[in-house]
C-alpha cells in the first residue's frame, strides 16, 4: 500500500486487471498536496503483493482484503477510486461496509452483466490457447497482455515502450503466464450481476473514457440508473486507462468527489 500525505480525508485508490497501484503515480500525489491521506493499493496479487498459491483472487474477496488494509490502517472512512476491476471492488466494498465509504469514482468500471470485460476474456481464451507455447519464452505472457494494455488507452503514445514493460514485468517467464491466468480465471459474472446496488448510499461519480474498447458502451447509463443518486462523467477521447491519458482530469473529479462527500473533514 503506497500511502501519500497524512492527514485529512482518506482516498483509496484501487487499479484494475493486470495493473497496479504504480497506476495512480500522477493522480495520487495531487490529492496528498490538498491535505488529504492518498492510499494506493496492489490488489492481492497483483504488483508488489504477496501471491499465494491458495489465495482467492476475486472480485468480493479483494474487497475483503481491502476492508481488513483499511482497518489495519485504521482508516475509519474513506472516498474509494476504482478502475476496473477496481471498480467492482469499490461497488463491493461500499455495499458490505457502507459506513467506511464516503465516496465512489468508478473509471470504466466492471459492473451488473459486464464482469469480466473482453480484455479479461481475451486472455482467459489466448491464454489457454497458447500456454505452453508462451511459457517456454522468456517474455512469458507479454504477447497477449501487450495487446490488452495497447489498446486501452486511445493515444498510443499514452503507452511508450518503457511504461509498458513496467507493467509487463510481474507477468515474464512461465510462473508469469500462469499467475496471470489465475488472475484472469478468478474474475466471475456472478461477483458483480448478484451485487444488489440499490441499497448504495455513497455518492457516486462514474467517470467514462469514451474510447473504452472492452466493456459495453451503454453501461455507464446503465449503471447511474442502478445507483441512486449518481452521475456520469464522459471524456471523449480516452481509453480505459484514464489515469495514463488525463491525469489532471481525473484529479479534478476525485478532488470535486471529496468535496462533495466529505465536507465535514476538509
Amino acid at each position: 500500500m503506497e500511502r501519500y500525505g497524512l492527514g485529512g480525508h482518506a482516498v483509496l485508490f484501487v487499479h484494475g486487471f493486470a495493473t497496479a497501484s504504480f497506476l495512480w503515480r500522477a493522480v495520487a500525489p495531487p490529492l496528498a498536496a490538498d491535505g488529504h491521506t492518498a492510499l494506493a493499493a496492489d490488489l492481492l496479487g497483483y504488483g508488489e503483493s504477496d501471491r499465494p498459491l491458495d489465495a482467492e483472487y476475486g472480485i468480493a474477496a479483494q474487497a475483503e482484503y481491502m476492508d481488513r488494509a483499511l482497518a489495519a490502517l485504521r482508516v475509519d472512512t474513506a472516498t474509494v477510486v476504482g478502475l476496473g476491476i477496481g471498480a467492482g471492488v469499490a461497488l463491493h466494498l461500499a455495499a458490505r461496509r457502507p459506513a467506511r465509504v464516503t465516496g465512489l469514482v468508478l473509471v470504466n468500471g466492471v459492473a451488473l452483466d459486464e464482469c469480466p470485460g473482453r480484455d479479461v476474456r481475451t486472455i482467459q481464451l489466448g491464454s489457454a490457447r497458447f500456454a505452453l507455447r508462451i511459457s517456454r519464452a522468456v517474455l512469458g505472457a507479454a504477447p497477449l497482455l501487450r495487446e490488452v494494455l495497447e489498446r486501452s488507452v486511445a493515444d498510443r503514445g499514452a503507452m511508450p515502450a518503457r511504461l509498458l514493460a513496467r507493467y509487463l514485468a510481474p507477468y515474464v517467464g512461465g510462473e508469469g503466464v500462469v499467475h496471470l491466468l489465475t488472475l484472469a480465471r478468478a474474475l466471475r459474472q456472478e461477483d458483480m450481476s448478484e451485487l444488489d446496488l440499490a441499497p448504495l448510499r455513497a455518492t457516486t461519480t462514474i467517470v467514462w473514457g469514451e474510447a473504452e474498447p472492452w466493456l459495453d458502451p451503454g453501461l455507464p447509463e446503465r449503471l447511474q440508473g442502478a445507483i441512486p443518486g449518481s452521475i456520469v462523467v464522459r471524456l471523449p477521447g480516452i481509453g480505459r486507462l484514464v489515469p495514463e491519458e488525463a491525469p489532471d482530469a481525473l484529479v479534478r473529479i476525485v478532488r470535486e468527489m471529496v468535496e462533495r462527500s466529505a465536507p465535514l473533514e476538509r
